[in-house]
């Protein structure tokens, strides 16, 4: 079988973490930033899990991570 291409897109969105899930980060955070709070702005900081129906596909994309 010949090797999978990684997504390098994907490779720069998302990394895996020690126990197989993937990390993403959070949207809306580059812009406009003014009428958000600051306790939103700071969540949008932190990393978040990509959800469960989502996983399958972006797994394809990021074979060798």
């Amino acid at each position: 079988m010949p090797k999978i291409k990684t997504n390098r897109g994907a490779a720069k969105r998302f990394k895996k973490t020690g126990t197989g899930k993937i990390k993403r980060s959070r949207a809306f955070s580059s812009h406009i930033l003014t009428p958000k709070t600051t306790k939103r702005k700071r969540k949008l900081r932190k990393s978040a899990v990509v959800s469960a129906v989502d996983m399958k596909n972006i797994a394809k994309l990021i074979p060798y991570m």
